[in-house]
């Protein structure tokens, strides 16, 4: 079962700010809302961030996460920081089972130039933390960005989902397959004004994604308003056996859809 956090609390708060380039809580304040006193490692060899420097669409800006621990450690979790956004903690990723080798792809909206962070959790505690600047090339900012689509073609495909298998990646000595899965939601901002009636287009953000292998969890995520428009997340997992991945997913309306996907063996 997925259960609320204070992630979507904290989401939900500073979705109220206003949506400008210096709306963001600087760097200090948002590590010690997070993480408080503990110390946070440079990445080292543990952890690469990539996100393009001036990237062609502030509405869906790729972000890709490599993390890995030779030492016997694993990957516990993984959250991904947007400093100049209304809401800066843009996901949360938990992951089950002893995950020396995590990688995670999604894609973000960027409200201004920004540094983007990635901290990740081993299984000792230790935090360990990636970082990228990204530039604002212009244009409205993300957060106020109208979604793609009539309010009548996302409301006939909210919920749904695909995913794809998109084959295996070589980490240290063992061989994971990734899989691409999307969920169409619009990811309603809250700030977004409405054309014709002159209001505010609702909040409404997809808040828990939860992906399982059989009965193993392969992660669970906490979203926020800086997710992208019908978010897509790319990510490896061990094949234990099982069929098929299932995954649920909910959203702030309190929505809940659930998918199953074969993966069939050797994926």
């Amino acid at each position: 079962m997925i259960f609320p956090s204070r992630l979507l609390f904290l989401a939900a708060v500073l979705a109220l700010a206003p949506c400008a380039a210096h709306a963001g809580p600087a760097w200090d304040e948002i590590r010690t809302s997070l993480f408080a006193d503990r110390v946070i490692a440079p990445a080292g060899e543990a952890v690469q961030l990539s996100a393009p420097f001036r990237p062609l669409d502030q509405r869906a800006v790729p972000v890709e996460v490599e993390a890995k621990f030779s030492d016997g450690r694993s990957v516990r979790s993984l959250t991904l920081i947007v400093d100049e956004n209304p809401s800066p903690v843009a996901a949360r990723f938990d992951f089950d089972g002893k995950r020396e080798h995590v990688h995670l792809a999604t894609r973000l909206r960027l409200n201004a130039a920004t540094d983007v962070r990635a901290i990740v959790e081993a299984s000792d505690g230790q935090l360990y933390m990636a970082d990228r600047h990204v530039r604002f090339a212009g244009g409205q900012a993300a957060c106020s960005a109208p979604p793609m689509g009539s309010p009548e073609e996302i409301a006939a495909t909210i919920g749904k989902m695909t995913l794809q298998v998109a084959g295996k990646h070589a980490a240290a000595t063992q061989i994971e397959p990734r899989a691409q899965l999307k969920i169409m939601h619009p990811n309603h901002t809250g700030m977004v004004l409405d054309q014709l009636t002159l209001l505010y287009v609702p909040l409404r953000i997809l808040t828990d994604v939860e992906v399982r292998q059989g009965n193993e969890r392969v992660f669970a995520m906490q979203g926020s308003i800086t997710m992208a428009q019908d978010p897509v997340i790319e990510f490896d997992y061990r094949s234990n056996g099982a069929d098929a991945l299932h995954v649920e997913a909910r959203d702030s309306d309190g929505a809940r859809w659930v998918a199953r996907f074969p993966i069939g063996e050797g994926s």
